[in-house]
């Protein structure tokens, strides 16, 4: 499984998390029908093993030291190059999510 979701099964927004071998963080994303919060939401293909969402995912935008930015497409990462990290340009495999 490479995505854990955070929100129970019966919920309609579902709040998904990868780990993210470039920066080495967790990352997360919302996906579901927009409510009146206004928060970001994604489209999913719904598949943990080969997830695929978009738009992209932009992390810390706003500092380029830190900065992670990527699309996932057929489960694996593509880093674009304005990411901090030597990932940046590279595309690479989603890792497995470990349990704790």
């Amino acid at each position: 499984m490479k995505l854990h979701n955070f929100a129970s099964e019966d919920r309609v927004v579902k709040v998904l998390a990868f780990h993210c071998p470039g920066c080495g963080f967790d990352h997360v994303f919302t996906v579901g029908p927009m409510d009146n919060k206004g928060g970001p939401r994604w489209e999913w293909n719904g598949s943990v093993e080969h997830p695929e969402f978009h738009p992209s995912l932009l992390i810390n935008g706003h500092d380029a030291a830190t900065r992670c930015h990527l699309f996932m497409k057929h489960g694996a990462i593509q880093f674009c190059p304005d990411s901090f990290h030597e990932l940046a340009g590279k595309t690479v495999e989603i890792p497995d999510w470990e349990s704790a």
